[in-house]
């Protein structure tokens, strides 16, 4: 299962709900948002693992955070420090509130929802992705596996589907770390 296929899924679809509760969007909204939102953050976390460093970095933060309360306990969602671990987030994966808000601008672009919501999304987005993560990491099948099993949830948000939200947001992180 790829990484947006599990956010979408999970609590049974309640976080999907609940991301509509706390930005105002329905549940077609929310899934045209993560549409235009996972695609980036994969791009960003998979940037970010291509170095042994950042590889181990976010392995040791997978194993150590409590990262999986994203997608377990959809009340996390609303909280502030959810909010404030996802800028954490964000600033590891794309290193400036910067590329943050021109991923938030181009999402907005392709997928018709204000920029200043999906801004206000995307450390939310980027912290429900380290819970999947985390989660991927710890079933058995996964544990020994590491950075391939995290390869295998995000490849799927890299691989080319031209014209696509997928491709235009994820097009534009490339573009944006070859620039740093």
């Amino acid at each position: 299962m790829d990484i947006l296929e599990a956010i979408r899924g999970a609590q049974g679809g309640g976080a999907v709900q609940q991301l509509g509760q706390q930005f105002g969007l329905n549940d077609n909204q929310v899934s045209s948002a993560l549409s235009a939102l996972v695609p980036a953050l994969a791009a960003g976390f998979h940037n970010n693992m291509s170095s042994p460093q950042g590889l181990d970095g976010l392995l040791g933060a997978l194993g150590g955070g409590q990262h999986q309360r994203y997608v377990d306990d959809t009340g996390a969602l609303g909280h502030p420090d959810t909010v404030d671990d996802g800028n954490g987030i964000l600033g590891h994966i794309f290193g400036s509130k910067d590329v943050s808000r021109q991923v938030a601008a181009q999402a907005s672009a392709q997928s018709g929802i204000g920029a200043d919501v999906l801004k206000g999304m995307l450390p939310v987005v980027a912290a429900m992705m380290m819970g999947t993560m985390s989660k991927k990491l710890s079933q058995p099948s996964s544990a020994n596996s590491g950075g391939d099993a995290l390869t295998g949830m995000l490849a799927p948000m890299l691989s080319s589907n031209s014209g696509s939200i997928m491709d235009g947001v994820a097009g534009l992180v490339g573009r944006l770390f070859a620039g740093r």
